[in-house]
């Protein structure tokens, strides 16, 4: 249950004196910006006054004093903030929104020092007697003369430099008035818009992740840096405001001869800066307020009168009480906001106390949505609660050990899920979404431990790049793992301890092994060969898995750095020279054996050694973060077992089969034609899960043949093995009309569609076209079921042309449920027309067209298609300076779009083509996409390999098959 805190009556009175002093402030502060702000039209915001001192930049940047350094001294600790914000939601005269605020921070003094160093970016300053800030201190505290001030643009600081020493051991308050940009950048304190009734309406709100809270208040902005948060929003009286902890109480004023509202909230909990949030809106809501714990759910009013919220809000308390249950902690707040944001770049963001989602992660719509949006729904909800203590009540220390939080998050949130829908099955879906997923990347030469050291990230943009599939994934993965190995109860006893011990805190990594020892020392009967320190160290702080190697004639195994390049050259050295601690579940004729671990390069292992038609199977149920081999005989034995009576293996082993043998194969460790083996049983295979993963691998050979003549082949082939499953779906659908009952059957549903109009299966096309004339024909009435539209609408576009297109583009622009328009936003990149494919290019950086959040998504659709791949890149390579600077800086997902785009390229053209695009844009920069890059330099220059390797005997095996004949 979550905790109330009452604030007492003296602190409530003194919040209040603060809340009229800061509304005085914040008048002056309006004063001030009117009389500048022709002045200040189109600077950047991090200039100072013209009053104060600016000390330009060095070239080249080679850091000497404290503030050219990205971290922070360790001189000062803050304690607590007053912040006050006033966003204006309508623009002023010179059409800028803006937003103007102060701040007093309480701050301790650990070491004597001359200077103040707090981060702030983009504002600018009221000055106090020509200086940014003034200080005061409290009780006995002598308080220093400031000397000067400044803003050190590179490291984004304010500076204040002192006449002599603050004292070690006492406190101060520093005061700041400022004004900003409420820009649309959707970062810091910006603005989202919307239209409400054929009115626009803006919205101010955050996002302060990872290094964006210094652009709303000067604040001390890193995860350690922990402090009570007292704010004040002033607002105009149409409006809510919210943040973190629950509202105090609201006073109404007049300010600049405008009515608003000053809305106190309680203090916070101590938190960390990147938790903050500030909105305010015109939403509405829907509530539970049941065990003292508040719950709502905010969007916009048509979305919530449309009851698009409900699924949420059903969901939110169970999940919240499984995580009770499960870290044995009560939720550590009196509430809990989530609130559904028209422009978000995340998916999410877990605000403490108020979660900030994309509308597509928030809102259902039962009518409208489908089962996948139904799941998108429930996994980031729970994703995000999950943070609630594992992330916000205990916090990592610095952004190295990002993977702990993300990665933490992405393994319990198919937990949290499967406590609320577990019919689902849920649970082994993260093999496909995370385990398989990341195995891609990490079995890249160019791949990073999962923890880094502390001294490798500091730039914003390098913490950036910190947000990507190996911290999420991979971070899941290994600790599915080590929770399989010690036991999921033994697991949570030690995450249990873990949070009680450093609640509202700061850890690194290594504090959570030394709690899971001692859950583990504590269980009687437990057995692991070394401890879980020494275990996991291998797995976090050495990059990439071994692929294990069993031969069952010998009882032989092995272990090896597993690369999809098997002659990459690997630069980065590795602490333990890159052998893992392996826990091996495996099974022998279907029967599970007992755990072995291997615990070095090579060892035999006596039970593993099989005749006759015995088979072993390792790995069972992908617990392990590993890739599995075997000699030719037992591979022969387990395909021979797909082919013949494939259910006795799991589905997720069964897709474990495939994904190792295609990556295998990549990897030239077995033959090519032996993975392609391994799909000849799919024409037999109805379960999703073997299906997504071998769709998946087969993906590869059609983006790297589908502009060869292997493709008519491929084509064929695929035709083949697809049409029983379409035929499936269309007899137990009754001809399209029913919707398969269980939940991965009706994802299942649409990989046949999908798969069977992309390769020409009879009746198919037809189908589709017959569906999307009838809305074409009544726009009103759509015929298509949800769980269908994504296919449908982008398998129409592509058989269509120009009418269809304006069609769906209309549609997408009348869309009021966000699922339906991102729909419709991926199918309009799935037309076969140039002209129209670059047009939409231009659309997507015009933010009136294509929202500034979906813009580089949308070029990432456009470039999967393999008309608009080239006219993607490009485009890209055209405009890359500008969409770099609009969109790239600190954007988590602007790596999707390297990544995204080079997904095809094969030709020695298309490498030389991108090596001269680095080389080009150096002194522009690459941002969070900086390893994107050199990943997409390493995975063509692999592709251009497996292609002039694989291509003659592909195209071979494929004739063969399609024409009846046995290829082996």
């Amino acid at each position: 249950m979550g905790k109330v805190y009452t604030v007492s009556k003296n602190v409530g009175l003194g919040l209040l004196v603060l809340a009229v002093s800061a509304l005085v402030t914040i008048i002056a502060l309006s004063i001030a910006y009117d009389k500048q702000r022709a002045k200040n039209q189109g600077k950047t915001g991090d200039e100072a006054d013209s009053s104060s001192t600016s000390l330009p930049p060095t070239t080249p940047f080679t850091p000497k004093q404290p503030w050219d350094y990205y971290r922070l001294p360790d001189s000062l600790i803050p304690d607590s903030y007053n912040v006050t914000l006033w966003p204006r939601l309508k623009p002023n005269e010179d059409g800028m929104y803006i937003f103007t605020g102060n701040s007093a921070v309480v701050f301790r003094c650990e070491k004597e020092t001359d200077l103040i160093i707090i981060h702030a970016n983009k504002l600018n300053f009221t000055t106090y007697f020509g200086n940014h800030a003034k200080l005061s201190g409290l009780g006995n505290a002598a308080v220093p003369a400031i000397r000067r001030t400044w803003l050190a643009e590179r490291t984004e600081y304010l500076v204040i430099q002192l006449s002599s020493n603050l004292a070690a051991g006492e406190s101060y308050v520093l005061h700041t008035q400022f004004r900003g940009e409420l820009g649309d950048n959707l970062e810091g304190f910006y603005r989202s818009e919307y239209m409400d009734n054929g009115v626009k309406t803006v919205v101010a709100t955050s996002q302060m992740q990872a290094t964006y809270a210094r652009k709303a208040f000067p604040c001390f902005d890193e995860p350690a840096m922990k402090a009570v948060f007292n704010v004040t929003i002033i607002h105009d009286h149409n409006t809510v405001a919210l943040s973190n902890s629950i509202e105090m109480y609201s006073s109404a004023y007049i300010l600049e001869n405008t009515a608003v509202i000053g809305t106190v909230f309680e203090p916070t909990k101590r938190m960390s800066t990147y938790l903050l949030a500030f909105i305010v809106c015109q939403f509405d809501f829907i509530q539970s307020n049941q065990s003292n714990l508040l719950i709502r759910i905010w969007a916009r009013r048509q979305a919530i009168g449309g009851g698009q919220g409900n699924y949420a809000l059903n969901v939110t308390r169970p999940i919240l009480q499984f995580f009770e249950k499960y870290y044995n902690t009560t939720y550590p707040l009196s509430k809990s906001d989530q609130i559904a944001l028209p422009d978000f770049n995340a998916g999410a963001m877990e605000n403490w106390g108020l979660v900030t989602y994309r509308e597509t992660a928030l809102l259902y719509d039962p009518v409208l949505s489908s089962t996948g949006n139904k799941e998108r729904v429930a996994t980031v909800i729970s994703h995000e609660l999950a943070h609630m203590w594992f992330g916000n009540l205990v916090t990592l220390h610095w952004w190295n050990d990002l993977w702990l939080n993300e990665g933490f998050a992405s393994y319990v949130e198919y937990l949290g899920v499967d406590h609320v829908e577990p019919t689902w099955n849920i649970k082994d879906q993260i093999i496909l979404y995370d385990v398989q997923k990341v195995f891609a990347i990490d079995a890249l030469a160019s791949s990073h431990p999962l923890s880094r050291k502390e001294e490798e990230v500091n730039k914003p943009a390098e913490i950036s790049e910190m947000f990507n599939t190996i911290s999420y994934s991979k971070g899941a993965a290994v600790l599915r793992m080590l929770s399989e190995f010690l036991s999921e109860p033994v697991f949570a006893k030690g995450l249990s301890s873990y949070l009680n011990t450093f609640a509202f805190d700061n850890t690194v990594h290594t504090d959570l092994w030394d709690h899971l020892q001692m859950a583990a020392e504590n269980t009687p009967g437990l057995n692991i060969p070394h401890t879980v320190h020494e275990i996991m160290n291998r797995w976090t702080l050495q990059m990439g898995f071994p692929v294990v190697t069993i031969d069952t004639r010998t009882g032989a195994v092995s272990q090896k750095h597993f690369l999809l390049d098997s002659a990459a050259k690997v630069d980065r050295p590795s602490p333990y020279n890159y052998t893992w601690f392996v826990p091996i579940k495996w099974m022998k004729n279907g029967v599970d054996q007992q755990q072995y671990w291997l615990l070095q390069k090579t060892d035999t292992h006596s039970q593993m050694r099989v005749s006759g038609d015995e088979w072993i199977l390792a790995n069972t149920n992908v617990s392990g973060y590993f890739r599995v081999n075997y000699d030719a005989d037992n591979w022969g034995r387990l395909l021979s077992l797909l082919n013949t009576n494939h259910q006795v293996l799991s589905v997720m082993n069964r897709a474990q089969i495939i994904d190792d043998a295609f990556n295998l194969a990549r990897a030239k460790i077995i033959p090519t034609t032996m993975a392609l083996r391994t799909t000849k049983y799919l024409s037999e295979e109805r379960d999703y899960i073997p299906w997504a993963s071998a769709l998946r691998n087969l993906n590869y050979y059609i983006l790297m043949f589908d502009r060869t003549e292997v493709y008519g082949v491929l084509q064929a082939y695929l035709k083949k093995q697809i049409r029983p499953l379409f035929q499936y779906f269309r007899t137990i659908t009754a001809n399209w009309i029913n919707i398969p009952t269980g939940h991965t059957d009706q994802y299942n549903e649409i990989n046949a569609i999908r798969m069977a109009c992309g390769m020409g299966v009879e009746g198919c096309r037809e189908l589709i076209n017959n569906w999307f004339r009838q809305w074409m024909e009544n726009p009103d009435h759509n015929p298509i079921h949800p769980n269908l539209k994504s296919t449908v609408y982008c398998s129409a576009l592509a058989f269509g042309g120009v009418q269809e297109w304006d069609f769906a583009w209309q549609m997408f622009k009348n869309a009021s449920l966000a699922s339906e328009a991102a729909r419709l936003r991926s199918a309009l990149a799935c037309s076969k027309t140039p002209w129209l494919l670059n047009r939409y290019l231009e659309y997507t950086l015009d933010p009136t067209k294509i929202r500034k959040q979906d813009a580089t998504s949308t070029i990432q659709y456009i470039a999967s298609n393999v008309v608009g791949m080239p006219l993607a890149w490009n485009f890209v390579r055209a405009k890359w300076s500008y969409i770099f600077q609009k969109y790239g800086r600190g954007s988590f997902s602007f790596s999707n779009l390297i990544s995204g785009i080079t997904v095809r390229f094969s030709t020695e053209f298309e490498l030389q083509e991108l090596k001269k695009f680095k080389e080009e844009n150096l002194h522009v920069g690459f941002g969070s996409a900086t390893m994107a890059l050199e990943q997409a330099i390493e995975k063509t220059t692999a592709n251009i390999k497996w292609v002039t390797e694989n291509k003659a005997e592909v195209l071979e095996w494929f004739t063969k098959e399609t024409m009846g004949g046995h290829f082996r």
